[in-house]
């Protein structure tokens, strides 16, 4: 199985790789293990990630991978000198097994190694060693490296360049080959290998550029002999043709392969048993073993009828394949240890339990035998014991009783022969050995104690009978102290007693065992979950998850921008016509756009779905710190324009909003966190969305309009704030003083008016008023040189600004231009001194002050000048550049404007198929799915409660204290722990109440650190069944039925 990549490997990756990385930027690094790195890079609506095993692969991979808890040392440090870097190269060394890439335009350089141990090592623009993987030492033959050494790139293969290809080239390769006078490449020996390896090998060593299993595949397209050897190629000018059209054959592959932006890759599989009937089912691939793997088809394999050949579209998805397929049989291999293991310690569990319950039966059967052979010879044990009673009493010693016992037994004395010794007198018991039969009348002959019987034949008998039965006579502990109907019974009380501790053994067993299968199982689950989340693919995301957004409840999607570029973004790319534009006058607060139906953009917003967006618009504002509700207005899309009054500009993310504003009751201060689910186009067809037809869209337009102008009867005519800063409306004086604190200019000054702003008649008059007014010394806007003139025409006509209490200094109050007068006692000193140097040419006075030290100020002096004048330079170059980006700018907005205007107007922006086809994808998103739906992946999203009702998994969230990442833990925590409580999960995904599998698995494939930013909020605070809203909320919404289970109160207010 192959490990490694060749060089021509190499070359391909580093080609596909250049292609796609070069522009992005590093995110992130990780671990995956001590030599294996995820590198993460990101563009908007470009992101990729790389695997980078040392010494064996690099490549892009379509797999999200458990990553370490916490970055080892090697990491961080490339962290910290390359994340946030752009890539601007990625290349071969030469036709080394080397990748370079290259970050801020060489500034930092990554260099890969594929070949020995393998190592990354990290330079900077001078190829000083910063960090490295892997310290070399000059001991075991290589070249040194270590940090702050310099990496040397002179010795790599054909790093000045791949020569030609060329005969005289290939003559010189075969005769150093040879040359070195290898066994196996000298004409007319015995080889000791294959006669292919050998001049296979032979142009390995010096050809590097074309690896072996490449010059294979050229030779089979040649029909070139690959057994000959290089001494016969070399002394046969046709052979040596016929060899060089086989490395060009290599070479035109090579150049194929790297033509186009993403070449085509194979691996080679071998067939296990049960190929043949799995494909006739469509699951082949279950039984195929990946070998191998080439950027180009082997001619070499194509006879060989166990291997099957596999093609990809992109090199790296070829080996991200392959080597993901190797991990998932190691990951295979350790999910069977782990369930063979769990299965032992299962069935130990149950062997040891039956033991147990075997042991107790086996006393009680014991105890009931004992006691039914007491009950059978009742006299026989009666005699026996006065016998030893009898001796007792006759005080007798112990040792002696023994004895005698001894002895009787060997006389052959019936009552002697049925005890056993050793005797128990010390406990006050006998041991009797009883047989468990009854014995007829005939049988008591022979337990008379006449001792002066005759030997006969019945004697002999007798005695054989005796020993038989003595084999099988059960041993029987006898108390003294009671009758023998008394030890009966205490054998049979024992028996009960035993059947009692079995009952309850049983159950206390039965219920440890279940338990501990339980623990069992749980475990396996748990560790077979953490196992299947090692790989998993990487979910692609939609076009807009980069905001913050939401489905209403009527099936409209909005979307808010999370800062100023993406508020610009929604502007110019998904403002369209039929759109609404949603805001709110707080500080903070988001700009939120409905999309209306393609279909019908000229249909009504219900006000439900804009009751919704504004409340996301007001949750994203300080009114969530600050737990007060505020109201939000909407206006139409062709009110909102990007084009700024004359003199005046809008900074980016800012709008100017034009007539009447439609403003909506104040919003609840309540958002959602749940999980949609993306479904298959076959199970859209189950769902309908509850928008607005076309039959109901009159009614709602007059119920809209009858809305919008109750709540509208307020005026609200202040100036709109600066939507950065988001301040709160100017309504009293006290407001004024607050924003004349938090302002750091002068409140007089114009300002470019950042946010929405509604431009009456009487505002726009007011505006203009307040742009005559001018403080002295305040710095001045300076757009375009016309508004520069107009400026300073308004100076002069207003010489102090209105409703104001600062008063503009006169100009007979500032002081007079012009040189200082000289200090007292300076003239005259001037005076000697130009009497006492009125000789003394340049020359002279340059050479005294160099002499007297006096040149080093002179120099300094004018070094200083220079530098300011540079600066000053500089300075005037960037105001200038500003200047004509600014312009620029303003060209391209008024463009834009104008282009927007037309379409708006005359209704030219209707979509095609595929921008259709984009904007309407989010139908796929449910918040429930249905019996029979294809669940294709779960998309976190946060939304206001209302447009949350039919919402399966969801959690509230208030304004509170609790960080919103620790919240997110804690909710994805609870859904996950309901996964493993009984009757949680419907397995056969019917009950839609319920969990199912397939939102299971999704759910548990999610990291809290990719879902935080979902929230739009910093801080919450969690309102679920057991959550940190309390014992009394939890315990509420447990005994509120379905709406306890963990996946958040459906009643609870």
């Amino acid at each position: 199985m192959k490990q490694r990549f060749s060089s021509l490997d190499v070359k391909v990756i580093a080609h596909e790789l250049s292609n796609a990385l070069v522009t992005l930027r590093v995110s992130n690094i990780y671990d995956l293990s001590s030599k294996i790195f995820l590198i993460k890079f990101a563009r908007p609506e470009n992101k990729q990630q790389i695997v980078i095993d040392s010494g064996f692969r690099c490549h892009l991979t379509q797999f999200s991978r458990a990553t370490a808890a916490a970055p080892s040392v090697f990491v961080a440090r490339l962290r910290k000198c390359l994340k946030t870097r752009r890539v601007t190269s990625v290349s071969q060394v030469g036709t080394d097994r080397i990748i370079e890439f290259q970050f801020s335009d060489g500034q930092y350089r990554l260099f890969l190694e594929f070949y020995a141990a393998g190592n990354i090592i990290l330079t900077d623009k001078d190829l000083k060693i910063l960090a490295l993987l892997r310290i070399v030492t000059e001991e075991k033959g290589e070249e040194e490296q270590r940090v702050g050494l310099i990496y040397s790139l002179e010795n790599r293969q054909n790093y000045e360049g791949i020569p030609p290809l060329t005969k005289e080239r290939l003559q010189n390769a075969l005769q150093k080959a040879v040359d070195r006078g290898d066994d196996g490449l000298v004409a007319g020996k015995k080889p000791k290998k294959k006669a292919a390896d050998a001049l296979r090998k032979a142009l390995a060593v010096s050809i590097t550029e074309f690896p072996p299993m490449l010059v294979d595949h050229s030779m089979q397209v040649t029909n070139f002999d690959s057994s000959l050897k290089p001494a016969d190629v070399l002394q046969n000018d046709a052979l040596l043709d016929h060899l060089m059209r086989s490395l060009q054959e290599a070479q035109k592959v090579i150049q194929e392969i790297t033509s186009s932006e993403v070449a085509k890759g194979y691996i080679i599989a071998k067939k296990r048993d049960g190929y043949d009937e799995a494909s006739k089912t469509g699951d082949s691939r279950n039984f195929l073993v990946y070998d191998d793997f080439h950027p180009f088809k082997p001619r070499q394999f194509e006879s060989d009828p166990i291997s099957v050949f596999l093609e990809f579209n992109g090199f790296n998805k070829t080996v991200d394949e392959f080597f993901s397929s190797i991990e998932g049989q190691k990951l295979e291999s350790r999910l069977q240890e782990r369930e063979l293991t769990a299965k032992r310690k299962i069935e130990a569990a149950r062997q040891d339990q039956a033991k147990r319950l075997g042991g107790l039966q086996e006393v009680q059967t014991m105890n009931e035998r004992k006691a039914a052979a007491l009950e059978a010879n009742v006299e026989r044990v009666q005699e026996a014991m006065d016998a030893v009673n009898g001796l007792i009493a006759q005080a007798m010693d112990w040792v002696e009783i023994g004895k005698l016992v001894e002895m009787e037994q060997r006389r052959n004395n019936p009552v002697a022969s049925i005890i056993k010794l050793p005797l128990k007198l010390e406990e006050n018991t006998i041991t009797l050995l009883l047989d468990e039969e009854e014995f007829g009348d005939d049988d008591d002959s022979a337990y008379e104690t006449d001792s002066d019987v005759e030997d006969s034949e019945d004697e002999g008998s007798k005695k054989e009978s005796k020993q038989k039965t003595a084999d099988k006579r059960l041993t029987i502990d006898i108390n003294l102290g009671i009758s023998p109907w008394a030890n009966a019974g205490e054998y049979y009380g024992q028996k009960r007693s035993a059947a009692d501790k079995e009952h309850k053994t049983l159950q206390s067993s039965t219920k440890a065992l279940k338990s501990q299968e339980a623990k069992i199982a749980h475990d396996l689950r748990k560790g077979l979950k953490q196992e299947k989340a090692v790989l998993r693919p990487v979910r692609k995301q939609m076009w807009f998850e980069k905001f913050s957004w939401f489905i209403s409840s009527d099936g409209y999607l909005a979307l808010a921008g999370k800062d100023a570029q993406q508020n610009e973004m929604l502007y110019k790319k998904y403002l369209k016509r039929g759109d609404v534009y949603v805001h709110a006058d707080i500080h903070g607060a988001a700009s939120v756009v409905i999309k209306n139906k393609p279909r019908t953009p000229d249909a009504p917003i219900p006000p439900s779905t804009l009751s919704q967006a504004g409340s996301l618009a007001v949750t994203c504002s300080s009114a969530w710190d600050s737990k007060a509700g505020m109201s939000a207005w909407w206006v139409n899309a062709d009110q909102v324009s990007k084009s700024a009054p004359t003199g005046e500009f809008l900074p980016t993310g800012t709008f100017m909003v034009r007539g009447k504003k439609n403003f909506l009751p104040p919003a609840v201060l309540l958002l959602g966190f749940g999980v949609v689910f993306q479904i298959s186009e076959e199970s859209k067809g189950r769902h309908v969305k509850h928008r607005i037809q076309d039959d109901d869209s009159a009614i709602g337009a007059s119920v809209g309009q009858s809305t919008t102008q109750s709540v509208a009867v307020e005026e609200r005519e202040a100036p709109e704030l600066d939507e950065d800063q988001r301040s709160m409306p100017d309504d009293n004086d006290e407001s004024d003083a607050e924003e004349e604190e938090e302002a750091p200019a002068n409140p007089l000054q114009t300002e470019p008016q950042v946010g929405s702003v509604n431009l009456d008649r009487e505002e726009v008059l007011l505006t203009e008023q307040i742009a005559q007014l001018q403080v002295e010394g305040a710095p001045v806007p300076q757009p375009e040189p016309e508004a520069q003139e107009n400026e300073s025409e308004r100076e002069s006509e207003d010489e102090t600004p209105r409703s104001s209490g600062i008063q503009t200094p006169s100009q007979h109050d500032a002081p007079k231009k012009g040189p200082a007068p000289a200090k007292r006692g300076k003239k005259g000193k001037a005076k000697k001194i130009a009497t006492k140097y009125k000789d003394q040419d340049e020359e002279d006075r340059l050479a005294a002050q160099q002499l007297i030290g006096a040149a080093a100020g002179l120099e300094k002096a004018r070094a200083e000048a220079e530098a300011k004048a540079a600066r000053e330079a500089e300075l005037a170059f960037q105001k200038e550049r500003r200047r004509a980006q600014h312009q620029r700018t303003q060209k391209e907005t008024a463009e834009h404007e104008e282009i927007r205007r037309l379409m708006l107007e005359e209704g030219q922006d209707i979509l095609d198929e595929e921008e259709e086809e984009k904007m309407t994808s989010f139908e796929a998103l449910v918040g429930m799915p249905l019996k029979g739906d294809e669940i294709l992946e779960a998309i976190p999203v946060c939304a206001p409660w209302a447009a949350m009702a039919k919402f399966k998994y969801k959690a509230k969230l208030q304004p509170g204290a609790q960080k919103k990442g620790k919240a997110v833990k804690e909710i994805l925590g609870r859904w996950v722990a309901d996964t493993g409580a009984k009757g949680k999960v419907d397995e056969t995904s019917t009950d839609s109440e319920r969990m199912w599998p397939r939102e299971v698995e999704l759910l548990r494939g999610w990291k809290a650190e990719e879902v935080t930013n979902t929230v739009p909020v910093s801080k919450v605070r969690v309102m679920m069944a057991g959550g940190s809203a309390g014992t009394t909320a939890g315990k509420a919404a447990q005994n509120k039925g379905k709406g306890g289970s963990g996946k958040g109160s459906k009643k609870q207010r």
